[in-house]
């Protein structure tokens, strides 16, 4: 390992999720918020509104971390949401270790800052076990859990590994197990990050990782804080549900924590008088504020982090992706603040054709918008390439 690994993580960036919310149409306090409300104030929260003037990494930890399941839907994420994003800003702070991909919430691969990986990870621990315990219980009869753990830290630390050459070094140890089922285990018991190149837009590499505690120069600590967690939460996704809460991070027992933390919540409550709680302060946005035309990344957290999403989409278009092959949520686009179909990009001959499917006929005016998006998309993501954006017809 180099010096660096062992030094301690140092980011200097504003610790509170709402600093900086400068967009501020709308502040009175509502006993009952209607799902437009609901919609405009989450894409404010989300800096989907507008594009912000703020660094990757502010806005990475404003969000409390993206969705990283592949490699660019962090990119186009922000590029989404700020202004004059560069993908050399992101590959920069992949390769200096300012953020990490690492196993968060619901169990699933995010991006965070580095910081927020020591506060989350103690955090949705017991979540990660759940997960673990459900899937590999029977596969790893007999394997005591902290053994594996210490055994393949050694491991990963003396050099990072893919799954599959942990699990066959690991499976040298417990011959009569798996290998591929104990390499899987591993990043449910230690946190573990991926290393670059992995995730570096352009380069291409196995899903290499180590430790978490290696690769940032600290160890983690054994607890985390719930209730900043809860906090943090409200700030970018709120006003919401307990079940909402639940939904985006998979953990149990949250109604306990919210009421601890009612006396320092606001309360609201939706169309269908459900209780919707919120930090004090932060702004709920008017429904009739315009919301442009957006391009959101595969998995984008707008769309994964409430059990009652139709404040994004409804439930008519989500029945659509009930068949997609592995639970992949496909890469969408917004027209007046909701999901209205999804997209593509295509290379040929290079050639870049973005390839637009609505989920409805689109008017003339929202066409218009989402093709100067759309060619400002390409421009982006396919530099060097010839453009063009194609609509399809209505499935």
């Amino acid at each position: 390992m180099t010096s660096r690994e062992n030094q301690p993580l140092r980011i200097d960036i504003p610790r509170s999720a709402l600093d900086d919310l400068k967009f501020r149409p709308h502040t009175t306090r509502l006993p009952v918020l209607d799902n437009r409300t609901l919609n405009r104030t989450t894409l404010m929260r989300q800096l989907l509104l507008r594009r912000h003037d703020l660094t990757a990494v502010e806005a990475v930890e404003r969000l409390v971390g993206l969705q990283a399941q592949a490699t660019s839907p962090p990119y186009v994420a922000l590029w989404s949401r700020l202004k004059g994003f560069r993908i050399d800003e992101l590959s920069g702070m992949i390769n200096d270790r300012s953020v990490v991909r690492t196993h968060l919430m619901r169990g699933t691969l995010h991006l965070v800052t580095g910081r927020d990986c020591l506060a989350l990870r103690p955090v949705v621990q017991p979540v990660l076990h759940r997960s673990m315990a459900g899937q590999y219980r029977r596969d790893l009869d007999g394997v005591d859990r902290g053994e594996l753990a210490e055994t393949a830290r050694r491991l990963i630390e003396e050099q990072p590994l893919t799954t599959a050459q942990l699990g066959e070094l690991l499976h040298q140890k417990w011959p009569h197990h798996e290998a591929a089922r104990l390499g899987w285990a591993v990043p449910y018991l230690l946190p573990l990050v991926q290393v670059p190149p992995r995730g570096v837009w352009g380069r291409s590499g196995p899903p290499v990782s180590t430790t978490a505690a290696s690769w940032l120069g600290t160890e983690l600590p054994s607890t985390g804080d719930l209730d900043e967690v809860v906090l943090r939460y409200l700030a970018v996704f709120g006003p919401a549900t307990v079940a909402d809460i639940a939904a985006w991070s998979r953990m149990t027992g949250l109604r306990g924590p919210v009421e601890r933390l009612r006396p320092r919540l606001r309360v609201f409550h939706d169309e269908r008088g459900r209780e919707l709680f919120d930090v004090p302060d932060a702004p709920i946005a008017s429904p009739d504020v315009p919301a442009p035309p957006r391009f959101l990344p595969e998995f984008d957290n707008v769309l994964l982090s409430h059990a009652d999403r139709t404040r994004v989409i409804s439930d008519d278009h989500r029945k659509r992706w009930s068949g997609v092959a592995n639970g992949v949520l496909p890469a969408t686009f917004l027209i007046d603040g909701f999901v209205r179909g999804t997209w593509k990009i295509e290379r040929q001959k290079g050639t870049a054709t973005l390839v637009v499917t609505p989920y409805a006929p689109l008017s003339r005016q929202d066409r218009t918008g989402l093709a100067g998006e759309g060619a400002a998309l390409l421009a982006f993501a396919a530099a060097g390439d010839q453009h063009d954006v194609r609509f399809t017809p209505c499935p």
